[in-house]
Parts: C-alpha cells; sequence; structure tokens
C-alpha cells in the first residue's frame, strides 16, 4: 500500500506560492498575475479559487494559527490517553511547533509584516486562536515545571514561541546544520529556556 502523501490541490499550490512571494517581495509588491504563473494558470484563473490577494492572505494566517492550535490539541491528547508524563507532551508540543517554524517559514514572515492587513474580523480570529494555543502551552507547562506561576508560565511560553520562530533569521539557505541538527538544537534550546525560568531562584530543576 502506497504512504506518499496525496498531491497538493491546487487551491494548496496557490496558497504556498502566495506565501512565498509575499515573504519574498511584500503583499503590495506581488500581483495576482505572478502568482497565477508561479503555478501555471493566468491571474484571472486564480479568482476561480480567490476572490482576491486579501482573502489568500486570510487563509493563510487564520489557517495556519488554526493549524497550530489542532495540532496542539492533537499531540496533548494523545500524550494523555497513552498516560505519558507532562514531559513528554511538553516535548511533543516542541517538535511540533519547531516543525512549523522549519517548514512554514514564509508564514512566520508574513504574521510578523502582514497581520495588520487583514480585516478586523480575520485579525481577531487569528488573535483568539493565537491565545488558546498559548494557553494549551501554559497549562502543560505548569504541569512540568510546578513553581512557575501562571503569569511566569506565559512569559516562558512567548518566550519560546519567539525563540523558536526565529528561523527566518537563522541564516541563509545552507549555512545552517541539515533540519535534524536544527530541530534537535531548537529542542534543546526551548527547553533550556523553561530550565531556566524554572530554576531560576535556585530550587533546582524538575527535568
Amino acid at each position: 500500500m502506497s504512504t506518499q502523501a496525496p498531491a497538493p490541490s491546487r487551491r494548496e499550490q496557490i496558497l504556498k506560492e502566495a506565501a512565498r512571494l509575499f515573504a519574498e517581495r511584500g503583499f503590495h509588491g506581488v500581483g495576482v498575475d505572478e502568482i497565477g504563473a508561479a503555478v501555471g494558470i493566468s491571474g484571472p484563473g486564480l479568482y476561480r479559487h480567490f476572490p482576491g490577494k486579501e482573502a489568500m492572505l486570510a487563509e493563510l494566517l487564520v489557517g495556519i494559527s488554526g493549524r497550530l492550535l489542532t495540532g496542539g490539541k492533537r499531540r496533548a491528547a494523545e500524550g494523555e490517553g497513552a498516560g505519558h508524563a507532562p514531559a513528554e507532551v511538553l516535548d511533543s508540543l516542541i517538535e511540533g511547533h519547531i516543525d512549523f517554524a522549519l517548514d512554514d517559514r514564509p508564514l512566520i514572515i508574513l504574521h510578523d509584516r502582514e497581520l495588520d492587513r487583514l480585516r478586523d474580523t480575520d485579525r481577531k480570529l487569528v488573535r483568539s486562536l493565537q491565545r488558546q494555543y498559548v494557553e494549551l502551552w501554559v497549562e502543560v507547562v505548569r504541569k512540568v515545571y510546578p513553581r512557575l506561576a501562571e503569569a511566569e508560565a506565559r512569559a516562558c511560553v512567548h518566550a519560546v514561541f519567539g525563540l523558536l520562530n526565529s528561523t527566518p533569521h537563522l541564516g541563509r539557505p545552507g549555512a545552517l546544520p541539515g533540519r535534524a541538527a536544527t530541530a534537535a538544537l531548537l529542542h534543546r534550546l526551548a527547553l533550556g529556556a523553561f530550565d531556566g525560568a524554572h530554576g531560576a531562584d535556585g530550587s533546582g530543576q524538575v527535568r
């Protein structure tokens, strides 16, 4: 039986190329015709899939926020259902976010640069999904590091996200270790940040 992933749909192809082009040249620096050319269709042909560039940007940013939350909930539920320790659940959450940080760098750039271009309703939805994702992590982090106050845990989670989401700025393509080595390094750094916060008062670490 084949284990190959299904080929991306035309809509997914359009979104992937739109994300790449928007990240490289800015939202206003890219025309519909250029996005169409990147996927082999005419610019006007894109309107069969999206009403315009604004709709593409909204689907990209709302979509990735939703996927991160859904993936985080799945990892937490699977870990707890299998009887894994909270530290193992946190490891799984970190692994999932590292996959995003390494594989979807254009979306990180888009979020930083273009979030304010979304309509109010879409921007509020992105923020709501992100808050839920943060709180999911906070709950797990406080089980692993029980001496961390809630506010401290939340600050740590935001700091770790900042660390992991720095991947677009880590260097030129090819200047970094391989993907597996980079993922392992990021994982150690994330755990080190949590460990450091928990042990900052000299009380020791639980990991």
